[in-house]
């Protein structure tokens, strides 16, 4: 039985065309001490690279 790696589907998101979306890290605290341009460009969903998303979406065998 093929079973979903629950701690994948918590941090990434399969998009409509089968590409995985993340988040940035670390933007949930210190962030006075971060620049606007930083904070701006952070608070922007990212893709995953085509090399690390092949085994991440391996986990993710129902497409959450």
């Amino acid at each position: 039985m093929q079973k979903t790696k629950k701690s994948v589907a918590k941090r990434f998101k399969l998009t409509s065309t089968g590409k995985l979306v993340r988040r940035t890290p670390g933007f949930r605290h210190l962030l006075a001490a971060k620049s606007t341009k930083s904070k701006r460009r952070a608070s922007k969903d990212k893709l995953v690279a085509e090399g690390h998303a092949k085994p991440l979406k391996r986990c993710l065998p129902f497409g959450l």
